[in-house]
C-alpha cells in the first residue's frame, strides 16, 4: 500500500501584546481592562516596584516572569532594557499573548514598554498599552497641587544638567530620579552629594538657597504613607534619597502679568461686543 503524506500542521495562532501599568500602590490602581490583559496572556512579564507586589501578580497568572534578574550591578540599564524588549518580543514571534506589566504607568519613565510596542506594531502585532496611576498622579493628590494653577514643568534631574533647558520659577517644577542626577553610566543605581549638590548650582539660578523644597515617594503598599519631607534647596545635597524620590520646587516668584497680551485680548473682547 501506498505510504501516505505525513500530515503537516501550521500553527495559525496569532501573537499579541499589551503593555499594562498596575499602579502605584498594590491592589488598589488596576483598572479592570489591565486585569483583563493580565489574566487573558499566555505569558506575563513583570517589572514591579518590590517582591510583594510580584507575588501578589502571581496569584492573578500561573506564568509569571520577573524582569527585575536582567539588573545586574555595573551593568548598564539601556542593556537591560534592550533585553528586556527582546525576551517579550520572543514570546511575541512564538505566537504568544504577552503581557508586560509595569508598576505605575507603562509610558512614564519606561523605556522598554515604548520600545516594544514600536517593535511589534513594526512586525504587524497586535500592540496596545494601557495606562496606569502614575507616581505624577499621587504626587498631585497627595501634596494638594493643581497643576493648573500655576502651571507645571517636568524633567529628568540628569536632563536638566545634561542639557540648557528653561525653567519658570512662577510655576512647579518637578524633578524625577534626583537620587540618580548626574549619571551618564547608566550603570548606578544613585549617585551622591556631590552631584546634587551640581544641580542645587544650576537650580540656584532661578531659586533662592533657603526656599523651600519638597521630597516626594508615593506608597506602594496599602499599609503605607506617602513620604513627605520639606526642606531647604541648600540641604538637597545631604538629604537621603534613591531614584524613587520625586523632588518639587513649588513657585518662588508670582506670577508677571503680560500687559501687551491682555490689551489686545481686552481690544478683541470690545470688538466683539460691537458685532
Amino acid at each position: 500500500m501506498p505510504q501516505s503524506e505525513p500530515t503537516i500542521t501550521v500553527s495559525t495562532k496569532r501573537g499579541s501584546i499589551a503593555c499594562v501599568g498596575l499602579g502605584m500602590t498594590l491592589g488598589s490602581h488596576l483598572t479592570p481592562l489591565a486585569r483583563s490583559h493580565i489574566q487573558q496572556a499566555d505569558v506575563v512579564f513583570a517589572a514591579l516596584s518590590d517582591g510583594i507586589v510580584e507575588l501578589w501578580l502571581q496569584r492573578m497568572h500561573p506564568d509569571v516572569r520577573s524582569l527585575h534578574p536582567y539588573y545586574a550591578e555595573g551593568k548598564s540599564r539601556a542593556i537591560t532594557y534592550r533585553q528586556w524588549v527582546e525576551v517579550m518580543m520572543t514570546e511575541l514571534r512564538a505566537g504568544k499573548r504577552v503581557c508586560g506589566v509595569f508598576y505605575g504607568h507603562p509610558g512614564v519613565f519606561a523605556w522598554s514598554p515604548h520600545e516594544v510596542i514600536k517593535a511589534a506594531q513594526a512586525e504587524g502585532f497586535p500592540a496596545v498599552m494601557e495606562p496606569g496611576i502614575s507616581a505624577e498622579d499621587c504626587l498631585y493628590a497627595d501634596l494638594g497641587i493643581d497643576p493648573g494653577r500655576y502651571g507645571c514643568q517636568h524633567f529628568e534631574a540628569s536632563q536638566l544638567l545634561f542639557y540648557e533647558r528653561r525653567v519658570d520659577p512662577s510655576g512647579y517644577l518637578v524633578l524625577w530620579q534626583v537620587g540618580l542626577v548626574g549619571d551618564f553610566t547608566l550603570k548606578r543605581f544613585s549617585t551622591g552629594p556631590a552631584y546634587r549638590q551640581v544641580l542645587v548650582d544650576v537650580l540656584h539660578q532661578y531659586y533662592p538657597l533657603n526656599h523651600q523644597i519638597i521630597i516626594y515617594a508615593a506608597p506602594t503598599l496599602p499599609i503605607d504613607r506617602p513620604d513627605i519631607r520639606r526642606l531647604a534647596l541648600r540641604d538637597l545635597p545631604h538629604a537621603n534619597m534613591t531614584a524613587r524620590e520625586t523632588v518639587v520646587l513649588p513657585p518662588a516668584f508670582p506670577l508677571k502679568e503680560n500687559a501687551a497680551i491682555r490689551a489686545r485680548l481686552a481690544a478683541l473682547d470690545t470688538e466683539h461686543l460691537m458685532m
